[in-house]
């Protein structure tokens, strides 16, 4: 009798795990519990630029170490291509991992469109509402403004 055994199934979660908080730790974690090997994309200092406006408090380089070292994750992807569906080319990934602040929104359906087309399952996990890299970003501001 044989047993065949099924293909690890891949998940990819891509964020820019700037200023990595909490948030970023559920993301991964649950992400894990819906996959044999978790890939964290780790976007690129210039994609952040271009989709948030703003460039990132910590370099990539070091933001890849950080998610590294993250026991639920299996294998770190610096993230330098703008169209996911390049990245799932590259990685052939069989879930993709968002935010639930996408569910809903036209870019949400876009994406869950798209990878329909190739296979690729769309799952969603709530954003955590109490703490952001944003956040802490313009808490960082207010800190570093000048003293009256």
């Amino acid at each position: 009798m044989s047993t065949k055994q099924s293909a690890p199934r891949v998940g990819y979660a891509a964020g820019a795990f700037d200023l990595f908080h909490v948030g970023h730790l559920n993301i991964l974690r649950q992400a894990k519990q819906h996959c044999d090997h978790l890939i964290a994309g780790v976007v690129s200092d210039d994609l952040i630029e271009i989709t948030k406006g703003h460039r990132p408090v910590v370099s990539l380089r070091e933001r890849m170490e950080i998610v590294e070292h993250i026991r639920y994750v299996d294998q770190v992807h610096a993230e330098i291509l703008l169209d996911k569906l390049d990245t799932w080319r590259e990685l052939r990934f069989d879930v993709f991992f968002k935010g639930d602040d996408w569910r809903g929104t036209p870019k949400g359906y876009r994406l869950e469109r798209e990878f329909a087309a190739v296979g690729v399952e769309v799952v969603y996990f709530p954003y955590t509402v109490h703490t952001s890299s944003t956040k802490l970003r313009a808490a960082l501001e207010v800190l570093s403004l000048p003293v009256a």
